[in-house]
């Protein structure tokens, strides 16, 4: 599927993403926190304030202002209200990638091409869901609108990939069969064992 032709914006996909996520999170309960992820470096705590900064840094990316990923704030620690902050930052993400010129000209310290950088914040929200849904016994929602998302993360992974991999951000993609379904192979490419048994156990 060629998202290009169905001329898909990085708000819309966002939208598709970010109600998939929204339920993974709000399901969460504070034990889930200290749980592993598919994710080695994070645990379920650790996921969620890393997902929470790129949010908020992504945000700013979008009307071409200074991001900063210097350092991740405590947000999952700094109150209760973890699950309706990720909820509000998710839907201002989407909000802020879909204003016009959002996805025009560059932005960023790279200067990189925004279309790019925006699914750069659309792969860390689907992939990063589907983290917290293995990580806690969660099924993550499969069907045809997460396939438009998935052909736009296609592209950007096969453009960033070696980069990605080069900066420890992916690891060694695991080779999957030829059958394999676009989000399982997307999975796949970032270097996440899409078959291995969801990590919740206590």
């Amino acid at each position: 599927m060629d998202v290009n032709k169905h001329n898909n914006s990085l708000g819309e996909l966002l939208d598709i993403s970010v109600a998939r996520a929204v339920p993974v999170v709000v399901a969460l309960t504070d034990a889930d926190l200290d749980r592993p992820t598919p994710c080695s470096e994070y645990d379920v705590k650790g996921l969620l304030n890393h997902l929470l900064h790129v949010m908020v840094e992504f945000q700013k990316l979008a009307a071409k202002e200074e991001s900063d990923f210097t350092k991740t704030p405590d947000r999952v620690g700094s109150g209760p209200d973890w699950r309706e902050r990720f909820a509000a930052e998710a839907r201002a993400l989407a909000a802020a990638w879909s204003r016009p010129g959002a996805e025009d000209g560059l932005t960023g310290a790279m200067n990189m091409p925004a279309r790019l950088v925006g699914s750069m914040a659309l792969l860390d929200v689907t992939v990063h869901a589907w983290d917290l849904a293995q990580a806690t016994g969660q099924q993550y929602p499969d069907d045809a609108d997460l396939a438009l998302v998935v052909a736009q993360l296609d592209l950007s992974v096969a453009e960033l990939g070696d980069t990605a991999r080069s900066m420890g951000m992916f690891g060694t993609a695991v080779e999957v069969p030829a059958h394999t379904p676009p989000l399982v192979r997307l999975i796949a490419a970032t270097g996440r064992d899409p078959y291995a048994t969801a990590r919740h156990t206590t």
